[in-house]
């Protein structure tokens, strides 16, 4: 495989952390652009990241002394010095939505963590085990930007990598409606606990705007490509709740779901066993071996013991059982952080570079 340049822009921040870390000794992908706000610009990186570092590695010993770059100022300077960049800024949408524009305009492929594109028809959102073919709508994309390389694909919320890979290899049997209610990770704030004292021996019942991506993103995940754009699925009909709750790492979902044709429950375990994607079949170097894994004892999956399995890129389901109203339940866990956001993000770039986007 070829090797690309990369930057990474929003580099301090959490997610970006995760991002260098993750791309430390990455076999394709090579960091040669770190990019930040102006607070942080000129900078080292050590000197920008330091007493903010939120990762359990020390920063990367390549990535100590590389010139931290303006991620507005230097659209330009940083679209010539990389094939593609990683994005993960704290920004208002519509800031986000400019930003990653001029990147793409500038025929730079963006690979963004953030929220702003998500609904944008032309702009595919991947999960790539579950809908690989969406990225046929980049062409599209490119001809309403006026690139050659240029465009935005973006990763889902951290919060549906958990339910809808459980869900997905059901949706023949017709899903009707599902209820999921999440746990999720101060570090989908961008906190620790040293930054989120409120948070200890609490639970907070609201996240903003958490509930509505989580009711209708997986709709245009499920959704087609038609005439340039992604059309959503009109359904299955979900409704969410969502709770932070005291976890450094790992969001954990309820779900309970309803069929127009029920599956007996031991067909429900062998399609989870059984299910792999584009990811596995082209063995792309983050993908997990096994995607999804589910648990027979009781008390599993627990978000300390299972929120790493396959280096935190596959997806932990267990307690499924027979509900007094719908017709299943069961709990899923995945890493909020690696499957959810970086190392998400990472894998699609991986799904693009073997499929020629990036060249």
């Amino acid at each position: 495989m070829k090797e690309y340049r990369v930057g990474i822009i929003g580099a301090t921040g959490m997610v970006g952390q995760r991002f260098l870390t993750l791309l430390e000794d990455h076999p394709w992908f090579h960091v040669t652009a770190l990019a930040a706000s102006p607070r942080s610009a000129g900078k080292p990186y050590a000197e920008a990241v330091e007493g903010r570092w939120a990762m359990p590695a020390p920063v990367p010993a390549f990535a100590k002394g590389m010139t931290v770059l303006d991620a507005v100022a230097d659209v330009d300077k940083i679209a010539s010095e990389v094939d593609f960049v990683f994005c993960a800024v704290d920004m208002k949408k519509d800031e986000i939505r400019a930003l990653e524009e001029r990147y793409a305009k500038a025929e730079c492929p963006v690979m963004s963590n953030n929220s702003a594109h998500r609904g944008t028809p032309d702009v595919p959102m991947i999960v790539p085990e579950i809908n690989p073919g969406h990225i046929e709508v980049i062409p599209a994309q490119r001809k309403r930007l006026g690139t050659k390389r240029g465009f935005i694909a973006v990763k889902s919320n951290c919060s549906l990598q958990s339910y809808v890979p459980a869900l997905h290899p059901l949706m023949d049997f017709g899903i009707e409606k599902a209820l999921v209610c999440t746990y999720q990770a101060i570090s989908g704030a961008g906190k620790t606990f040293e930054t989120f004292p409120e948070i200890v021996d609490n639970v907070i019942p609201y996240i903003g705007g958490e509930e509505e991506k989580s009711e209708n993103e997986p709709l245009k995940l499920w959704g087609r490509v038609e005439d340039g754009r992604i059309v959503n699925a009109e359904g299955p009909s979900i409704t969410a709740q969502c709770l932070r709750v005291p976890v450094s790492d790992g969001h954990m979902a309820a779900v309970f779901v309803s069929f127009r044709k029920k599956p007996a429950m031991e067909e429900i375990k062998s399609r989870w066993a059984s299910f792999s994607g584009v990811p596995q079949e082209l063995e792309l170097p983050l993908a997990p071996k096994r995607f999804l894994h589910y648990f027979e004892e009781a008390d599993r999956p627990q978000t300390r013991l299972d929120r790493d399995l396959e280096k935190g890129m596959a997806v932990s389901i267990g307690r499924l059982r027979p509900d007094t109203q719908y017709d299943y339940k069961f709990v899923c866990l995945s890493h909020n952080t690696l499957r959810g956001a970086a190392g998400g993000g990472v894998l699609m770039a991986e799904l693009l570079a073997a499929k020629g986007y990036f060249d």
